[in-house]
């Protein structure tokens, strides 16, 4: 009979460790597989994921964020020239409104500035947008466009 030969059973079920039952236990006696002395090795041993064995914590020596939130600050939703080019027809007007309404801008936008990225070939007037970029003012109105 060689080990290799030995047919595994399918349902093989050991019996847990009993551990702090005497000497002969198998599992040390006093210690019971705990180790000597320290913290771990009391009974009712709990400590937080981030202690650190007395070392200040990570969170703690990290340095804390110190600044100033204005609540007051207007985001600009910005839009390229190039998503105008895509997005309306020739002779078309855009809005704020129309923006939101095909969805280049979200919803609850404050404002809106037009950029100057990319290029324009079609005739677009724009209406209620004060604040266009300068390289966007000069490829719109070279296209043919207005801003009014």
């Amino acid at each position: 009979m060689k080990l290799e030969t030995i047919i595994r059973r399918k349902t093989r079920v050991m019996k847990a460790k009993r551990i702090g039952r005497g000497y002969g236990s198998g599992v040390g006696g006093h210690t019971v597989g705990r180790g000597a002395k320290g913290q771990k090795s009391r009974s009712g041993h709990k400590s937080l994921i981030s202690f650190e064995g007395g070392n200040v914590p990570f969170y703690r020596r990290m340095p804390k964020y110190k600044g100033f939130n204005n609540k007051f600050k207007v985001e600009n939703a910005a839009v390229n020239v190039f998503t105008l080019e895509e997005n309306f027809k020739e002779g078309e007007t855009v809005t704020v409104e129309s923006l939101k309404e095909k969805g280049i801008v979200r919803k609850n936008a404050a404002s809106v500035k037009i950029l100057g990225n990319g290029d324009i070939k079609k005739k677009i007037t724009i209406e209620g947008i004060e604040l266009v970029s300068s390289s966007a003012r000069a490829k719109i109105e070279k296209a043919g466009g207005s801003i009014k």
